[in-house]
């Protein structure tokens, strides 16, 4: 049975703070538990007025606090901005703190500007280029077999390990270590099933996983009717917006019609990056569920809603649930 997931970038929208932000996703976080979704993902940005989750272990261990059974991670820790102890070090406290519970989903972009990932790492070395070594490292903290340095806590911990990716080129490495994959199909979907295809072909067996176990993001932004529902979806489209322009901002409130916001190539490329949304009645959600997993054969969708009303965003997240079921 496939699962359901939240994947949260505790959205600041216009005329909000990061404060308002927090209490939102852990009011998320509590609705989406009693919901029944799996998990619960918070994902590392920097330098984007719009989102709030850059310090994303503390807003894990935030949510985790205000959470009871719900596993609570990573979607993801950004590894090059981070020396790989410093993350075994956190996650192990996490995992101490709320045992059983938090998952270690790991990036290899930077997520950010290159100004600003300089800015993190200063003079550290890492890269996508070695991402590779860093999650071999990151994983030799974990099992204590990292000759004379012992993350503290962390070793000996089983904090489960998810690479995510956009391209072929985490498919190919999660395939070689025997990890999950989780497909970040919600903003960039064009390689979609051609790294799912690669990571089931050369997928190796290892002593966390048997067989592979994929996760696709999917933006989802459910109403009573879908005019509301495509309302409610303007703000996710402007906020790309901003982000084709270069100029990113805070999440907007919704508009009637985006004709007049963008041009015709914008709007393609809006469009795009987001074909794997599902956008519309209980109804066209469950539909556009059952499309996604007939396309993948995913294990599970970790959906994401950027939507500036609050009790809005929960009706979207609580009609998912109840469609999933029947998905």
């Amino acid at each position: 049975m496939p699962r359901l997931s939240v994947l949260d970038l505790s959205p600041i929208i216009e005329g909000g703070d990061a404060a308002l932000a927090f209490r939102n996703t852990a009011d998320l976080a509590q609705h989406a538990e009693r919901w029944g979704y799996h998990r619960f993902w918070l994902a590392e940005h920097h330098n984007l007025p719009g989102i709030a989750s850059a310090a994303t272990s503390v807003v894990i261990g935030h949510v985790a606090g205000k959470t009871k059974t719900m596993r609570v991670g990573a979607g993801g820790i950004m590894l090059p901005n981070h020396a790989p102890l410093v993350i075994a070090e956190q996650f192990g406290t996490l995992e101490s703190l709320y045992p059983g519970r938090i998952d270690l989903g790991l990036g290899r972009a930077p997520g950010s500007d290159q100004r600003t990932a300089r800015a993190l790492r200063r003079s550290l070395g890492s890269s996508g280029d070695t991402f590779p070594q860093d999650v071999i490292e990151l994983q030799s903290y974990f099992a204590g077999t990292n000759m004379g340095i012992q993350a503290v806590p962390g070793t000996g911990l089983n904090v489960p390990l998810y690479l995510l990716g956009s391209s072929d080129f985490s498919a190919r490495l999660a395939a070689e270590l025997g990890l999950p994959f989780a497909f970040a199909s919600h903003f960039a979907p064009e390689l979609l099933e051609v790294a799912l295809h690669l990571y089931r072909r050369d997928f190796q067996p290892s002593p966390v996983l048997e067989k592979p176990y994929v996760i696709i993001g999917a933006g989802v932004f459910a109403a009573e009717t879908d005019a509301e529902a495509r309302r409610l979806f303007t703000s996710a489209q402007l906020q790309f917006l901003t982000m084709i322009r270069g100029r990113p901002g805070k999440l907007p409130p919704p508009v009637d019609s985006l004709d007049e916001q963008c041009s015709p190539a914008e709007l393609a490329a809006i469009g795009e990056r987001t074909r794997c949304a599902a956008v519309g009645t209980p109804e066209t959600v469950r539909r556009r569920f059952r499309e996604l997993l007939a396309l993948t054969r995913a294990d599970e969708i970790i959906a994401t809603g950027q939507i500036y009303d609050h009790e809005a965003r929960l009706r979207s997240f609580e009609i998912a649930a109840d469609v999933f079921r029947e998905a």
